[in-house]
């Protein structure tokens, strides 16, 4: 089960090597590249924090340690947990909670509505928020050798939390399609076609699928990097992310290459961490990056834990 240790540590680090440079104009980095863990940058941290990316991937994570099955009511309980009380941050403090999850998790706590039903399903709702988290969702359905509508179910739910317009569950869904593959054993290029391959219209509107045309109708890893648009928006995440996987060859040269696209570096250095962890494997992680990351050692913890209940 070692695609669980290196897909989590590679999304922790990679989202923490991400968040000092967070908005930072593409054009300054490229001219000036990050290559390691530093500390203050945008948020004035210390090197190795990471960001809510991690800190809901290690609440849906110890949701399901603590079931043993998917309950969306207690992951959001633990969410909102993670916003109010700064559980599951690597410093005590939830510094950079979305608008769409904040108010998801607003109305979760004062309606008491079940949290499948809490997301904003509006077309101004396609942030990268429910992206972000999808990893254990992956893992999830990966162990259990769930059949693809299955799948899309749980996705379609997970993502529903907080984003519940199909453009966002869509990229979520493609997302865990393209880690379902290549945890099969298909490499990173061949898993791009599989996606590609899908039959997404028994799931989703030809609106919907139009978004992600870029993405599915054409090869996105030829794109010129001008090309890109590393924003919080759901389809350029995910474009981002996977012309990074396609175009780099080792993990640290993925992480290196996600976080300098300048933008959202913190939730894309994560998303490209948690596929490039599975395809190159921890051990290839750099030990320095991982010496730098917050809460090593708990984070272990819970990766030990997911390991026991999927075995």
């Amino acid at each position: 089960m070692n695609e669980i240790r290196s897909s989590v540590f590679g999304l922790a680090v990679g989202n923490a090597m991400g968040v000092p440079v967070e908005f930072k104009n593409r054009e300054e980095l490229l001219e000036k590249p990050v290559t390691s863990m530093i500390e203050h940058g945008t948020y004035g941290l210390s090197a190795g924090t990471f960001s809510s990316d991690t800190s809901m991937t290690l609440a849906t994570m110890d949701s399901i340690i603590n079931f043993k099955e998917i309950n969306y009511n207690d992951m959001m309980t633990r969410f909102c947990r993670w916003a109010g009380k700064g559980i599951y941050s690597a410093n005590g403090k939830a510094f950079d909670i979305s608008v769409t999850t904040k108010k998801a998790l607003l109305k979760f706590l004062e309606t008491g509505e079940d949290a499948t039903k809490c997301g904003s399903d509006d077309i101004n709702s396609n942030g990268n928020g429910s992206l972000m988290r999808m990893l254990p969702i992956a893992l999830y359905c990966y162990y259990n050798k769930y059949k693809d509508y299955e799948v899309f179910n749980i996705v379609s739910n997970a993502s529903s939390m907080t984003n519940a317009n199909e453009i966002s569950i869509l990229g979520c869904y493609i997302y865990v399609n393209y880690l379902l593959f290549i945890l099969n054993g298909k490499d990173k290029f061949a898993s791009y076609n599989m996606i590609k391959c899908l039959d997404y219209s028994e799931y989703f509107s030809e609106d919907a699928i139009y978004y992600y045309n870029r993405l599915l109708k054409t090869n996105i890893n030829n794109l010129r990097i001008d090309d890109l648009k590393s924003t919080s928006y759901v389809v350029y995440t995910l474009e981002a992310v996977i012309w990074v996987i396609l175009n780099s060859n080792s993990y640290s040269e993925a992480i290196v290459g996600a976080i300098n696209l300048g933008g959202d570096t913190d939730t894309i250095g994560a998303i490209t961490g948690s596929i490039a962890g599975i395809i190159y494997g921890y051990d290839n992680i750099p030990e320095k990056w991982l010496a730098s990351l917050k809460k090593f050692d708990y984070i272990e913890e819970k990766v030990l834990q997911f390991e026991k209940v999927l075995s």
